[in-house]
């Protein structure tokens, strides 16, 4: 058990950690917003997002939410779950090139909000390769998932959105992991994590536990390259270019499915198939993490913000997610609720296969 300097000195640590953190990531955002209402008093007639019907956290309520977020990261982290967390941001210069990216790319996004334009990557290129519902220009980011340079700025972009918090609330996932894991041979576990994008929620799981060799998967070619390089130091993991909706994995074959902002994207009909592809692939008693957004209802005051959300950053399917039954849709397929629980802004529930 840690010594009471040992915990000060933990403290301290992780305080030295995140709070660089947190204020390079809320200095763009300060950045950002001020620029977006520059753009907005040149086009005073553009498209607006709509105004929230239900009730919305001040200030104050949001400023402690996230605080109550990383004092439960920093709890998990003494409590031996995942260990102190390196966020991997890149050095200086990789940092400084993608913030150049990210304020470079503003005003394309800001032009397809005003005219609501979101459906550029519908193109020939594209069309017929991937899903209609995938072809959209997510968050009005430029070319959707389908660029290396959209998959350079997506963690910067995400991070901006959450105010520094997205990787602490990724590491929440951790804590079902943990203890679907616990007292079991990680090297003999087969662990996959499905829509792992860039690969930093892989990256935290390789982080915590080094016994796992994961696979990851994901829709987007160049963002599966992306996470490539960011865990290109970390031989163990696999990573292949497949739709959730059939999953490259044998029947029963995973012990542990996670999977990281994947649902709010899928239309209703779509998440029933996924469900069953996570069941199928699962073995008896195996686990799925799923962390996503609040949905309705979730947390007091904050069915305002989800309500605007996707006028905002074009999220054709997030209203229906946010109304979605989770433990009815996963239940239809065979999987039994273990844990469910918010984390800010997210929620992460676990599942069992009966």
């Amino acid at each position: 058990m840690a010594t009471a300097i040992e915990r000060i000195g933990l403290r301290v640590s992780y305080g030295l950690r995140q709070g660089p953190r947190m204020a390079w990531y809320l200095a763009h955002g300060y950045a950002m917003g001020r620029l977006r209402r520059m753009a907005e008093e040149k086009h005073p007639d553009a498209v607006r997002p709509r105004t929230a019907t239900r009730p919305t956290p001040d200030r104050d309520r949001l400023w402690r939410d996230l605080g109550t977020l990383f004092v439960r990261d920093l709890a998990n982290i003494e409590a031996g779950i995942y260990p102190m967390p390196n966020d991997h941001d890149g050095a200086l210069p990789e940092r400084f090139d993608r913030s150049r990216a990210f304020f470079l790319d503003l005003p394309e996004i800001f032009q397809r909000r005003r005219e609501d334009a979101h459906q550029e990557v519908f193109s020939d290129e594209f069309r017929g390769k991937f899903p209609r519902y995938y072809l959209q220009n997510f968050h009005y980011q430029s070319d959707g998932y389908l660029s290396e340079g959209s998959a350079k700025i997506y963690d910067l972009q995400v991070e901006v959105l959450f105010n520094g918090t997205a990787n602490a609330m990724r590491r929440q996932a951790l804590v079902p992991v943990y203890e679907a894991l616990k007292g079991r041979d990680q090297r003999k576990i087969a662990f996959t994590d499905v829509a792992c994008g860039t690969g930093r929620f892989l990256r935290a799981v390789t982080d915590a536990f080094p016994g796992l060799r994961p696979t990851g998967i994901d829709l987007s070619e160049p963002y599966i390259e992306e996470a490539r390089h960011h865990l290109r130091r970390r031989g163990r993991a696999r990573f292949l270019v497949a739709n959730a909706e059939a999953l490259p994995l044998a029947d029963a074959s995973q012990d542990v499915v996670t999977t990281i902002f994947l649902y709010h994207e899928l239309p209703p009909k779509v998440r029933r198939i996924v469900a069953r592809e996570f069941a199928r692939v699962l073995k008896p008693g195996g686990t799925l993490v799923l962390m996503d957004s609040l949905q309705l209802g979730d947390v007091e005051d904050y069915d305002g913000l989800l309500e605007m959300f996707p006028s905002g950053f074009h999220e054709p399917f997030y209203e229906s997610y946010t109304r979605e039954d989770l433990t009815a849709l996963f239940g239809e397929a065979g999987l039994e609720p273990v844990s469910s629980g918010a984390a800010f802004v997210s929620k992460v529930m676990a599942f069992r296969k009966t």
